[in-house]
């Protein structure tokens, strides 16, 4: 069966057969995404993560069709409906609809209108209208008169066989599949407001009296009208021409002119407007769904990995702040390691000296603790503390304002309450805060993923397939960077590929029961930890200052054989293969090719000797927002420095320093055409924007990256079509792309690529390359 799946996967991804076939393997006997991908090269020929979740994924849906299959096979035998016919048919079904097609006629069933008309005996007159032979059909339904059976005159007989006939034509699989095409095609989106929900349901607005074509609507469109509709706003429907819709049904079952067809034609139309059209709406929402969710996702994980990965400050002794204006702002000291040292609350905002004598303790505090860095949480009073703590001036300390998107969640949390039994929620969130600009990665995967804010129509979408979207993105980071052993939490560990929950708080418990790790062979100890889990984890745990200078990198324990050879025969020890630049362009891999060693390998091992364990992620840069604070501050026409905080499919978000995220829509992204925002724009860049509309009312900041803008309210910034009103439901259709559109722009337009402009962010960049070697 895995030769078949291979086969077909191979064919559809445009992957070699043999890669599948060796993945699906690998799968099976527990290897992991990550491991496959980084240490099992030569059998997969070199596939990246993306390429084995697609086969995977691809493999759990053919699993899945098999196993309806196999079902319905099983209900057909049991009931004695299997004909070899059918069961060729069955077996020969590609897809689900499909399949389901071929099944609707035999699946049991409710009591429905046909039905009663064949328990009525009128099923062959049913036979007789749809052969369309010559004779009269009235003639023939009064034969069928029965006070027995409750049929009282030929049109009743003649009523319920167009029932018999609605419902034959309603299963018949070749007509499913031609108006399926149609719906697909030529169907339109159309919502509506419910009467006297206009007020309630303003933030749906733009749907009130909205239409789209099926095949263009984009995701997030189609997951609001859905939204809209599921909270009691908007009803949604999902049309055709029923004329088109009418021409399939009489093409397939009208078969000459006479009496009998027009019944069958009146049974068409009853079928159409009754059974199918209702069927095959809803076939399209759940499709349309599904791809809308998949889009979702991948917009999801993309801003997910790009917050993840976000640069790390490094280990500095830290002070961070959880501002608030009533409550005060809760104050942290951390430790180099991002132990919590000492915790306190000001008050700059509260008036009757309390700023005087918040500066007082927070410089106190940076004395005491040797402060390198201090760290301000973005949420309510945000600029205003930092406004505060930059009026102090403290000499050596850098001032960085942190995206505190889901503190709160990691505050309240049983992780959180774990790791501070005796520290209230206020403490917890600043630590959070604190802990995240040392390293996001580590502090964020303490948190639900769909906690940190970078989501669109998060709650809308598949909840199982999105769990898998983002799981499979943490994995992929974590493994990417690779996990200091002997520092990490037990839920960082949870997501080292071959780990999981059990057995990194196993690895915890053994640490603090015994010490800190001498090896990566010393894993071996920990409870529950067998040759398998060892394999998969081993080479994305680091080690620093082991007994083994490999342990600290990534290359893998079953290759430090291959490596200690190598060492021998240049004559040198594996520290000085590991520390010598010299030794390591002398390596000739060629000569250790091998059928458990391929090229591919031994490349990544010689990379790896040069730069062990390092880091993927970009050095941290400090970035500024300018001199506004509120939506109040902005004004139309300023140009600012912002970073984006979520990048969705029509456009991005960007927090500009005023606690309201401006966004920019995908059509003012740049002066040439973009597809996709994500193409363009990532979570976590910093760029520079223009405000060009600011709507106090409703608290909104529309933004443009585009090098001359039009400012201006929406309404002025779009111009009719032809000088007239553009259609509603057009407004958000693209310009087609010409020649040469999504051409990268020019650095200097990229405030993110440019080089360092200021005296300030040269002297951090030094400050941090200084330390951190």
């Amino acid at each position: 069966m895995t030769a078949i799946y291979a086969e077909k996967i191979g064919t559809e991804l445009a992957v070699s057969q043999t890669s599948v076939k060796a993945v699906l393997e690998l799968m099976e006997a527990g290897s992991t995404i990550p491991f496959i991908a980084r240490y099992r090269k030569e059998a997969t020929g070199n596939l990246d993560e993306v390429a084995i979740a697609s086969i995977r994924d691809r493999f759990n849906q053919l699993k899945e069709l098999d196993d309806r299959r196999a079902a319905i096979l099983k209900s057909l035998i049991e009931r004695n409906l299997l004909t070899d016919e059918l069961d060729v048919k069955i077996k020969a079904a590609e897809t689900m609809s499909t399949l389901e097609d071929i099944y609707l006629p035999f699946r049991p069933k409710r009591r429905t209108r046909a039905t009663i008309a064949k328990e009525k005996g009128l099923e062959p007159l049913a036979q007789f209208i749809i052969k369309q032979a010559a004779g009269d059909p009235v003639a023939e339904a009064g034969q069928y008169i029965s006070e027995e059976k409750a049929v009282k005159t030929a049109e009743e007989a003649l009523a319920g066989a167009r029932d018999i006939i609605a419902e034959i034509i309603s299963e018949d699989e070749d007509t499913r599949a031609r108006l399926r095409k149609l719906y697909f095609e030529k169907g339109q989106f159309s919502s509506r407001v419910i009467t006297g929900k206009e007020t309630e349901g303003a933030k749906f607005k733009d749907y009130f009296e909205w239409k789209e074509p099926v095949a263009k609507a984009p995701s997030h469109r189609i997951l609001a009208m859905r939204r809209g509709e599921n909270e009691g706003f908007l009803v949604m429907r999902i049309e055709v021409p029923e004329s088109d819709a009418l021409d399939i049904i009489n093409s397939v079952f009208v078969k000459a002119n006479n009496p009998c067809s027009e019944q069958v034609k009146l049974a068409g139309a009853d079928g159409f407007e009754r059974l199918l059209s209702l069927s095959m709406e809803t076939e399209v929402r759940l499709e349309t769904k599904k791809k809308a969710d998949t889009e979702a996702i991948r917009v999801f994980a993309n801003n997910l990995r790009e917050i993840l990965m976000a640069s790390p400050l490094g280990h500095k002794n830290l002070l961070a702040l959880d501002p608030g204006f009533r409550t005060g702002c809760k104050t942290v000291c951390l430790d180099r390691q991002g132990k919590l040292l000492h915790h306190d609350v000001i008050y700059p905002h509260s008036g009757a000296g309390g700023e005087l004598a918040a500066g007082e303790k927070i410089r106190a505090l940076v004395k005491e603790f040797k402060t390198e860095v201090i760290a301000i949480g973005n949420g309510t009073a945000g600029r205003e503390t930092e406004t505060f703590v930059n009026a102090l001036n403290l000499p050596g300390v850098t001032v960085v304002v942190v995206n505190e998107s889901g503190a709160s969640v990691y505050s309240a949390s049983e992780v959180a309450r774990e790791e501070f039994p005796n520290e209230d929620l206020t403490v917890r969130g600043a630590v959070s805060i604190g802990r995240r600009l040392m390293d996001p990665l580590a502090e964020l995967v303490k948190i639900d993923p769909k906690a940190i804010g970078v989501g669109q129509y998060q709650h809308d979408v598949d909840q199982p397939q999105l769990k898998t979207g983002l799981d499979d993105v943490v994995v992929s980071c974590v493994n990417s960077v690779g996990v200091e052993v002997n520092t990490a939490s037990k839920e960082l560990l949870t997501y080292v590929s071959g780990l999981g929950p059990v057995l990194a708080k196993n690895i915890v418990t053994y640490r603090n029961e015994n010490g800190a790790f001498k090896s990566r062979a010393a894993l071996k100890k920990v409870p529950r930890l067998g040759p398998k889990a060892f394999e998969q984890c081993a080479g994305f745990l680091r080690i620093r200052d082991g007994k083994n200078p490999l342990d600290a990198s990534a290359v893998h324990p079953e290759r430090y054989e291959l490596v200690e050879k190598i060492a021998e025969d240049m004559g040198a020890t594996v520290s000085d293969l590991m520390s010598k630049p010299e030794l390591q362009a002398k390596i000739d891999v060629r000569k250790y090719v091998s059928e458990s060693a391929g090229m591919l390998t031994l490349v990544d091992i010689k990379n790896e000797l040069a730069k062990p364990g390092r880091d993927p992620r970009k050095q941290f840069e400090i970035f500024k927002f300018a001199d506004i604070h509120t939506v109040a501050d902005a004004k139309p026409g300023m140009k600012v420095p912002g970073i984006v905080t979520n990048v969705t499919a029509f456009g991005a978000f960007v927090d500009i320093g005023v606690h309201q995220d401006g966004l920019v829509h995908v059509s003012e992204i740049s002066d040439s055409f973009v597809a996709d925002p994500a193409h363009v724009l990532r979570a976590g860049q910093k760029i520079m924007v223009t405000i060009i509309d600011v709507d106090s009312a409703r608290n909104r900041i529309a933004l443009s990256m585009k090098t001359n803008p039009v400012i201006g309210p929406r309404e002025e910034r779009r111009k009719p079509v032809s000088g007239e009103e553009r259609p509603r439901g057009e407004q958000f259709q693209p310009r087609k792309p010409s020649a040469g559109n999504n051409a990268p722009r020019p650095a200097a337009n990229r405030p993110d690529r440019a080089a360092p402009g200021t005296a300030m962010g040269d002297a951090f960049k030094a400050f941090l390359k200084r330390d951190n070697k």
